[in-house]
């Protein structure tokens, strides 16, 4: 029993609230979160054939379909002087990171209810682990992205000039890992209730892949229809990245600031209705 000068250590208790975000909480699960980085990590690539050289195998082949078909035989045009790989491939490892992160973040509940409802911990730090994760690979396949760029620089000739805003990589970087949190949150809430809306991921990670400047610059849209583009807030942010890292891309300050804005907001949105709601989908799901 403990005396009245005792205190316990952890009080757990049914109650959910929007505002409860506990940091040290949080921090004080470092060790599971690591394990849980590392856990993602191995299932993902142990016992293929390739293991973690599918890293590169998948964006490589994706960026061959793209070249072939929208380049070659649709004739898309990227409307500038950047080698088509060069485009298409940066391109391919942005979406690759939000893509990822975000399908891996709406399935918080469905793909972990068996440990949810038996172990507590911070709810949190599964969707957290799955973003790291993404992150480290999204690294590899930046480092390659660069290897590629000065392959062209130095055998191809490609005429490159160092971008100012390669200062801006890691900051873009960053938030899209923010938003594709915030939506992969939200989703991931409203398919434990309505699975049916799982459908949906499916469909409006296609939809947005095409008003993404991923396989066309924003310069090449027409200027009527322009703003259906720029309503999509990884449009600044991809153009930002390519202006970064190939030194040419169509960004304005109120389009970043708009995208900044959007990503805290639903952030903010996607921690209350995550904090509310992951106690309470337990028994629904």
């Amino acid at each position: 029993m403990l005396t009245s000068q005792e205190k316990p250590v952890w009080k757990i208790e049914a109650k959910s609230s929007y505002l409860n975000l506990n940091l040290a909480e949080l921090l004080s699960y470092r060790h599971l979160l690591f394990r849980l980085v590392r856990k993602e990590f191995l299932i993902n690539y142990q016992q293929t054939l390739l293991g973690p050289i599918w890293i590169l195998f998948q964006p490589l082949l994706t960026m061959v379909t793209y070249v072939f078909v929208f380049n070659k035989i649709i004739g898309v045009s990227i409307g500038s002087k950047i080698p088509a790989v060069l485009f298409y491939f940066s391109g391919i490892v942005l979406w690759n990171f939000f893509n990822d992160s975000f399908g891996a973040t709406s399935k918080t509940f469905r793909d972990n209810i068996s440990v949810f409802s038996k172990v507590y911990f911070p709810r949190l730090i599964v969707p957290l682990a799955s973003i790291i994760t993404q992150s480290f690979r999204f690294l590899i396949q930046f480092i390659f992205l660069i290897i590629i760029l000065l392959i062209f620089i130095f055998a191809r000739g490609f005429d490159f000039h160092f971008s100012p805003y390669a200062v801006a990589v890691p900051f873009i970087v960053i938030i899209v890992g923010l938003l594709s949190l915030s939506l992969g949150l939200i989703m991931s809430v409203l398919t434990a209730k309505y699975r049916d809306l799982g459908n949906f991921v499916d469909i409006f990670v296609r939809i947005l892949l095409f008003i993404t400047p991923v396989i066309y610059p924003l310069s090449s849209v027409k200027e009527n229809i322009r703003w259906v583009v720029q309503l999509n807030p990884l449009a600044p942010l991809f153009e930002l990245f390519r202006l970064g890292v190939l030194g040419e891309g169509t960004v304005s300050p109120w389009g970043l600031a708009y995208s900044i804005a959007f990503t805290l907001v639903s952030l903010l949105m996607a921690i209350l209705l995550f904090n509310k709601m992951g106690s309470k989908l337990i028994d629904v799901i």
